[in-house]
């Protein structure tokens, strides 16, 4: 078995990393070259900041116009909408104008939307108004609809860097974007990848450590990221049903699934529901911590610990 290597960068305003056990044959400087480019291909399709990228273009799309979508984005769709459709619209991707009026896209926001604003904003169920096709890849812009994915393509990011690192060789990686992972493997000393869970949103939380090994964690919190609208201190995750940052008292939600991009998408979804969270985590079988007034750990998580 090789020895352990390490890289890195910058990537959608975070950093990224990745350990790998490689092979004498591993061109690292190459690997590290791909892995980059793969996070700039997330960018340029995905990205609501940068005005030429594939998802700007939708948002500016006029109505009944179909739009062509790279491999990449189209795989990110086709996830957005099930988990949409799994958790009866509590992830939405449909909620970019209510992230850019509340000052979370590419303009800042000083002051909140007017009341009459807000109920523009609100987009229940406005998912299913896409008509998404996959062979070949396209989405139809129905009208006045703007996409975010902030609260997936990271995890399509870490998916990305798993995909790269195993194609170039590597069986056994730790791969992370700005803080959600995903692991394969074992280290050279035969240990799992041992990687410590955030501790965000609560005082006291229980230090937990799990060995990540064939799947993947992601953390949805408002201590992340937020900033001040009339005083008031704003979490970045928006209620679809109210077009309005979440006040349901949630602080922080801990995913563990098969791929980062699940796993970051439930995690805001959990985040959302609130109160129902805990029983929907339970019902479904989801691997998840839930920091509230108080700290759950799901059945699913709980036997991932024993």
């Amino acid at each position: 078995m090789g020895e352990v290597v390490s890289f890195g960068g910058r990537s959608m305003a975070t950093t990224w990393s990745v350990r790998l056990v490689a092979e004498p044959s591993l061109e690292v400087g190459r690997l590290r070259r791909d892995c980059q480019s793969a996070l700039d291909r997330v960018v340029a399709q995905m990205s609501q900041w940068e005005p030429d990228s594939d998802l700007s273009r939708f948002n500016r799309a006029g109505a009944g116009e179909w739009l062509p979508l790279p491999p990449e984005f189209a795989a990110v769709m086709a996830e957005a909408l099930d988990v949409a459709q799994l958790t009866g619209g509590a992830f939405d991707p449909t909620v970019g104008a209510a992230s850019e009026a509340w000052g979370f896209g590419a303009s800042p926001a000083t002051q909140a939307p007017t009341c009459d604003a807000l109920d523009t904003l609100a987009s229940p169920q406005g998912w299913k108004r896409l008509d998404f096709a996959p062979d070949p890849a396209r989405l139809r812009q129905p009208g006045g609809i703007a996409l975010d994915l902030c609260a997936i393509a990271k995890g399509y990011g870490v998916d990305l860097l798993a995909e790269t690192v195993t194609a170039a060789g590597a069986s056994s990686f730790l791969v992370e974007v700005g803080g959600e992972l995903r692991a394969q493997g074992l280290k050279p000393d035969f240990q799992p990848w041992w990687v410590d869970l955030e501790e965000t949103g609560g005082e006291g939380l229980t230090p937990l450590r799990i060995a990540l090994s064939g799947c993947a964690v992601a953390t949805s919190g408002h201590t992340r990221r937020f900033h001040q609208v009339d005083g008031m201190r704003l979490g970045h995750t928006i209620d679809p049903a109210t077009g309005a940052p979440l006040r349901n008292g949630a602080l922080s939600v801990t995913v563990l699934a098969e791929t980062a991009m699940r796993a970051d998408a439930l995690a805001t979804a959990l985040m959302v529901m609130g109160e129902a969270a805990e029983d929907f985590a339970r019902q479904h079988g989801i691997a998840a911590r839930i920091v509230a007034e108080t700290e759950i750990l799901t059945p699913a998580l709980a036997a991932m610990l024993d």
